[in-house]
């Protein structure tokens, strides 16, 4: 049943890698459901975030950020990214107040053009600029392509961020609640704790290793009479080195990365968690599709 007057809807957000897209989604939904890492690529799976309130549900599609690709994982990424756009009501096309406009964003908005979806300019990250370069950026897209709101924002500071809210419901069709009020997310618990791992061991590894990191949830369980959750889960890396990396002198790496992801994991679940984390190399597993499908990468889905 649709009451009346409700909107809901489904929204796209895309753009280049590393312009704040999973800061924004978790801004929005008030909980960490999407990882940040300040190292582009992140975000491999669309990740849906569920925003309700009384009048209205907008869901959330997190994209990966397109880019040109180097490997099989990059081309699923950027499937998935592009799919996302034949599928929504509205799309949020994010950009970097910092950076400007570049040959990624005319890129993406070639691929803007071919869709009849309402698209959003949103440029984030106005905390760092200064308010007098804003107008001549906001002019310079709009030259390219024909957006229906420009808005911009600080998703990390949370400037505008509401008016956008606001303005994402004006363009919503009315409709049902799809999910229910309390939940936030329709991913699975070990989809998020993954993530969680993941981003930690991105984190602390920096530029030692890049994008080759995988995570597997081996098992969850909550043990009869005991309020702890045991998670065991293995890192996958592709090289050797990069398994001495990321378990580092005497296990510390290992150990740190445990430790912080244990923190989200437990804010996740309400409850006392243990972490057991393995590392496991699974050589040049990107270009491999037998072994991203293993890993959760379902090209077929797209």
């Amino acid at each position: 049943m649709i009451r009346e007057g409700y909107k809901s809807g489904f929204v796209a957000i895309i753009g280049r890698p590393n312009v704040g897209k999973s800061t924004f989604l978790n801004r929005v939904i008030g909980q960490k459901i999407a990882i940040m890492s300040d190292k582009p690529q992140t975000t491999r799976n669309k990740i849906q975030g569920v925003y309700t309130t009384d009048d209205a549900q907008i869901v959330f599609i997190d994209t990966p950020g397109i880019h040109k690709p180097k490997h099989k994982l990059g081309d699923f990424m950027v499937k998935v990214a592009q799919s996302a756009l034949q599928e929504v009501d509205l799309i949020l096309f994010m950009v970097n107040a910092v950076e400007g406009l570049g040959r990624g964003d005319e890129f993406i908005i070639e691929r803007l053009k071919q869709v009849q979806t309402p698209v959003f300019l949103v440029i984030n990250k106005i905390d760092e600029v200064h308010p007098d370069d804003l107008l001549p950026l906001i002019e310079q897209y709009r030259s390219l392509h024909s957006f229906a709101e420009v808005i911009p924002i600080s998703a990390l500071q949370g400037n505008n961020v509401e008016t956008l809210l606001q303005q994402i419901k004006h363009y919503l069709p009315e409709g049902p609640q799809y999910y229910p009020a309390h939940q936030i997310t329709d991913h699975p618990e070990r989809f998020i704790i993954a993530e969680f791992i993941r981003e930690k061991a991105l984190h602390l590894t920096r530029e030692e290793v890049p994008h080759s990191i995988a995570v597997v949830i081996d098992s969850i369980e909550r043990r009869e009479n005991g309020d702890t959750v045991y998670v065991a889960a293995t890192i996958i890396v592709e090289r050797d080195s990069q398994k001495g990396i990321i378990i580092g002198k005497r296990g510390q790496m290992l150990k740190e990365i445990g430790q912080r992801a244990r923190a989200d994991i437990e804010a996740l679940l309400g409850s006392k968690v243990f972490l057991e984390l393995w590392v496991k190399v699974q050589k040049d597993w990107r270009n491999k599709m037998a072994q991203l499908r293993d890993l959760g990468y379902r090209e077929d889905e797209y």
